[in-house]
């Protein structure tokens, strides 16, 4: 493990069991300070202990994963086995609960009924959900809305080809682990550079680049509230990177066994064949466009009716005083300020641009492109449901890439806000006392440069040996079928 301005970057190669103790084994104490910030997270925001979420979730997804996605469960128990090796006693399902974090908000609403229907669940916690206020939805305003983003390619790029930049805002708690860089070289598909967080086997903060020149990344859809018992968003994300070859092949991945968890406008990018595409992926309703000349913009509202008026509510995608509108406005005119000139350091740019278009000045706020909760009054804005005055929340990072610095496994990332503004939490808590119960698990975030990473030369190796491996088979294949016909 390597550790550069903020970001800690892992090496992992080999089948998934060996990927995955490796993993636990050189994370093992990020493992066990995210499990402990996951304990306070999921009993304040529902009440619910840990306890209660590592034996009720893995319990719902488990069958399903196993079938579906052996290698990522192996993972997963690799990662488990090797962070208890190295001193942070946990078990698969404790890896299990943490990939599914993103997608708790979406079930949240289905839970009681879930438990209904699996005995074992039934048996344990089935008066839980009995009182009358569990009649009324747990999660009022659908799933909480993160990231900005975009993907350009042809005439608005300075060379043509593919740029796509992308900024992590959540609340710090739980997003200021997604400093975690995983070069995987898997012994079956595509390498993968990827964003992460310890524990897990897909980003979640979603910035992917892969061996055979694809670039991955997406906007959560807010507001978003339907959800179907199928697999996980970690699992078909996962698959998607590792074993796609085509545009086509994201679409067939995420849709599979879609559960609407996590639901997001996702944007693949074809360093190939320079096409771009926007997946926006509801749970009924899944809108796909192709782009070789263009941009599209990740705003955290969706531009299919359909997901927006039957699958969500209150997205803001027409309210410039929220966060969706405004940027959706905001990026669009940075999109075209700079048609022709799109490039890494004008991606940079974008992700910390400070305009906010409902003020009309610089203003950094819950409104801009380097979204900033926590200096932010949300002096126009009242909803109960929404986050609240100077929350600790926002921008956490940027990364940007393009197709020249993608074909080496590569982006240029920044840990901390976009725009470099630092966090220190003790001044921060001093400020906004409301918050001060945080503070034994947030952290300080000084400001950091842009830093680029590429794929390692292991992944030559890597690549040899996996050849080499495939011309053994063919060998063996090719043996016993002479073996048979004699």
């Amino acid at each position: 493990m390597t550790e550069l301005n903020g970001w800690k970057k892992l090496v992992l190669v080999g089948s998934p069991r060996e990927i995955g103790y490796s993993h636990g084994h050189l994370l093992c104490k990020e493992i066990k300070a995210l499990m402990d910030t996951y304990k306070y997270v999921l009993y304040t925001d529902y009440g619910l202990k840990y306890e209660f979420f590592v034996d009720v979730i893995p319990e719902l997804f488990r069958e399903i994963i196993i079938n579906e996605y052996k290698d990522i469960y192996d993972e997963m128990s690799g990662i488990a086995e090797g962070a208890t090796k190295a001193g942070t006693k946990m078990t698969c399902d404790d890896v299990i609960l943490m990939n599914c974090f993103m997608s708790i908000d979406y079930i949240m609403d289905s839970l009681p009924k879930l438990i209904s229907e699996f005995p074992r669940l039934k048996a344990k916690y089935g008066d839980l959900f009995s009182y009358k206020h569990s009649e009324h939805k747990m999660n009022k305003s659908g799933a909480s809305d993160k990231c900005s983003g975009f993907m350009a390619v042809g005439n608005y790029t300075k060379d043509g080809k593919i740029v796509c930049g992308h900024n992590t805002f959540d609340n710090f708690i739980t997003a200021q682990t997604q400093n975690i860089l995983l070069e995987i070289h898997p012994d079956n598909g595509n390498s993968i550079m990827m964003q992460s967080s310890p524990g897990g086997v897909w980003s979640g903060s979603d910035y992917y680049v892969t061996g055979n020149g694809f670039i991955c990344s997406e906007t959560t859809i807010g507001g978003f509230n339907k959800f179907a018992l199928n697999a996980p968003i970690f699992c078909r994300i996962r698959k998607a990177v590792q074993y796609s070859n085509s545009l086509d092949d994201y679409v067939t991945h995420l849709t599979h066994n879609n559960s609407g968890d996590y639901a997001n406008s996702w944007y693949v990018g074809d360093t190939n064949t320079n096409t771009i595409m926007r997946i926006e992926l509801g749970l009924k309703y899944v809108n796909v466009e192709k782009k070789k000349n263009g941009y599209f913009i990740g705003f955290n509202a969706p531009y299919d009716p359909r997901i927006r008026n039957l699958e969500c509510s209150n997205t803001g995608h027409y309210d410039i005083r929220r966060h969706q509108g405004a940027r959706r406005v905001r990026l669009t005119q940075l999109m075209e300020e700079h048609k022709g000139k799109l490039d890494i350091e004008c991606g940079q740019h974008i992700l910390a641009d400070h305009y906010d278009v409902y003020l009309n000045k610089i203003n950094p706020s819950s409104r801009t492109c380097c979204s900033h909760y926590e200096l932010d009054d949300r002096a126009f804005m009242s909803q109960e449901s929404r986050p609240k005055p100077y929350q600790p929340r926002g921008a956490i990072d940027g990364i940007v890439t393009d197709s020249t610095l993608a074909k080496k496994g590569g982006f240029v990332a920044r840990w901390g806000s976009s725009c470099g503004t630092p966090f220190y939490a003790k001044d921060f808590f001093e400020r906004n006392i409301i918050w001060k119960e945080q503070e034994p698990y947030l952290l300080d975030r000084p400001t950091q440069p842009w830093t680029q990473f590429t794929f390692s030369s292991i992944r030559k190796k890597s690549n040899a040996n996996n050849r080499s491996r495939k011309i053994a088979e063919l060998k063996e294949k090719k043996a016993n079928k002479i073996k048979i016909h004699s």
